[in-house]
């Protein structure tokens, strides 16, 4: 088979970030007998393939050593060839030693058929001694990553550490970390700011469902490469998107530096389906921009140093924000401006970064009555309830008390839920033991039913429901929840959160991109989204 070409096209211009990200997929089969198969998968969907060699236990590694050289010469695309240490990751026990001897018996003296080496700095370092003490060159360095990984947090000497990896001849440079809010993707990013004034190669990954950005972005800021799991079910490090997500969903080929930045702030955000709509809009106009999840506890530090043009300090093109529980509310003290609806609802769901400003506006109020209106349904005069307090109900109690319906809360929480009700105009009830026969339309404005450890929670059982009309649940993922499929059991009529969903996510792309959303497109890839 003919020799795959080098990756001279993912070297970033020390002046200019390339523009050609690639994808790596790591190959993790504990049986030696597998590896072949699962190469050949891997290729089909990526740039550079990695072969995790500690995967195989006990003589597994053994039999994959002797075929070793023909599995990577016959692979059509580049070989990293890794074998882990527990402490760094790896999912066998070995000694020092062992890892020594593993890299001179395929890598020293000029071997071809290794792509690229990924050695931990500890076993770079021996080598370089041996170097030193021997007078003589021993490994291709220009085929060697020195990596350097932390699964618990964010060192605090961050940067000392790349000092250490870039005091090595290494060709690449590579260091992951473990991220728990999205502030943590700021050092990742900075690395690989100072990578590029340095002249070096880096791989820089905040691993974690808060660090995903690091992984989108990193090619489009200089980032030597990326890593992807083949699928959902082969991650082999907290966060990993697939190589399907990111060419077809975050269309990561197609970022480089100039390219916006959008995103959804909250907590959790894994669920959501918002970078699938708004992507899938940003393709279908052709528009150089990209939706990220963006998992945010600090809300205070992350506008402060990631979003105000004032004080941010990192430079990327951020054009807005959508925001979700937990923080529609608290976000309003944090804007330089917010919309007259939105101030009076009490909870902000966009953000607009215009020059040196952050404009506030809400979105779900007017997408929350679009459903019942396009089903023909006359909120004036109707009796509705509203389960929760939070900021999506308070948006749904000022659609309702503009549209002149009279409006209910149901809540366990007393003292901000009665709050609640009465600036809206609406009474309070107890939500535990609560009946809501009689009610025209009962909205579930809480993230009870939504994918993850709540989603066969319910905000309201059957018997509770018996009597009602419509039941109408703002969860859209999954697309039917618990609460839906109760109502039905009490005979209601139910709405789900996809129409909602889509409505405000076009009513965001407005403000955002100055144009009419592709609404059509929007509902294409909520529809074809597999639940």
């Amino acid at each position: 088979m003919k020799r795959k070409a080098p990756l001279s096209s993912v070297s970033p211009d020390p002046s200019r970030v390339s523009p050609s990200p690639s994808i790596c997929i790591p190959v993790c089969e504990p049986r030696a007998i597998d590896l072949r198969s699962a190469v050949i998968h891997a290729v089909e969907s990526a740039d550079i393939v990695e072969l995790r060699l500690d995967y195989l236990q006990g003589d597994e590694l053994f039999k994959a050593l002797r075929g070793l050289p023909a599995l990577i010469s016959a692979s059509p695309k580049p070989v990293i060839v890794t074998l882990r240490p527990m402490n760094q990751g790896g999912q066998r026990e070995m000694d020092d030693l062992t890892r020594i001897i593993f890299w001179v018996e395929h890598f020293l003296y000029g071997k071809p058929h290794v792509d690229f080496a990924d050695m931990e700095l500890d076993v770079v370092r021996i080598f370089q001694t041996r170097e030193k003490d021997e007078g003589k060159t021993l490994l291709d360095w220009d085929r060697v990553i020195c990596s350097q990984h932390y699964f618990e947090n964010v060192p605090s000497d961050l940067n000392k550490i790349y000092a250490e990896l870039a005091s090595t001849p290494a060709s690449v440079l590579k260091l992951a970390v473990r991220a728990h809010d999205a502030i943590d993707c700021i050092p990742v990013f900075k690395l690989l700011e100072q990578a590029r004034r340095d002249g070096r190669k880096m791989i820089a990954i905040a691993m974690g469902q808060a660090g995903i950005a690091t992984r989108i972005l990193g090619p489009a800021l200089g980032g030597f490469l990326t890593y992807a799991a083949l699928d959902k079910a082969h991650q082999t490090a907290p966060g990993q998107v697939s190589a399907a997500e990111l060419r077809d969903c975050y269309r990561i080929n197609k970022l480089n530096a100039e390219s916006e930045v959008l995103g959804l702030i909250g907590s959790p955000v894994s669920h959501s389906l918002s970078p699938r709509i708004h992507n899938a809009a940003f393709d279908a106009l052709d528009l150089n921009a990209v939706y990220l999840p963006l998992e945010v506890h600090d809300l205070g530090a992350f506008v402060r140093r990631m979003v105000h043009p004032r004080t941010r300090e990192i430079e990327w093109r951020l054009r807005g924000l959508s925001v979700t529980a937990p923080h529609k509310s608290a976000v309003i003290e944090h804007l330089d401006w917010c919309d007259p609806e939105a101030a009076e609802i009490g909870a902000v769901n966009t953000i607009e970064i215009e020059g040196e400003r952050l404009l506030g506006y809400n979105t779900d109020a007017a997408a929350f009555t679009a459903p019942l209106t396009a089903k023909g349904i006359e909120l004036s005069n109707g009796n509705c309830a509203v389960i929760g307090a939070g900021g999506v109900a308070r948006a749904v109690l000022w659609s309702l008390r503009k549209k002149g319906a009279r409006a209910t809360v149901f809540a366990r929480d007393v003292a901000k839920a009665s709050s609640t009700a009465e600036e809206f105009g609406a009474d309070f009830r107890q939500l535990d033991g609560a009946s809501f026969a009689g009610f025209d339309v009962v909205v579930n404005a809480t993230p009870l039913g939504t994918r993850g450890q709540r989603e066969m929670d319910t905000a309201a059982s059957a018997e509770q429901l018996r009597g009602a009309g419509i039941a109408y649940d703002l969860v859209y993922n999954p697309s039917d929840t618990r609460f839906q499929r109760e109502a039905r059991q009490a005979g209601c009529e139910t709405i789900g959160g996809l129409a909602m969903l889509i409505e405000q996510a076009a009513l965001q792309f407005k403000i955002w991109m100055k144009q009419a959303a592709p609404r059509d497109v929007m509902t294409k890839e909520v529809l074809s989204y597999e639940f």
